[in-house]
């Protein structure tokens, strides 16, 4: 995962628990996978740009 190992994603995890606070953390996951499933969304979907080569 992006070249990071197991110990650095725990250290990332408690610094953004300590940081947000344990209620804050799910809003913020549901917030970026909402995001994450429109961009990929949008990436599936052909652009009237695309459809106009000609």
């Amino acid at each position: 995962m992006f070249g990071l190992g197991w110990p650095e994603v725990a250290i990332i995890g408690i610094v953004a628990l300590v940081i947000f606070g344990p209620k804050k953390i799910p809003d913020m996951g549901r917030a970026l996978g909402k995001t994450l499933k429109g961009f990929k969304e949008e990436m599936n979907t052909p652009t009237s740009e695309e459809d106009d080569t000609d």
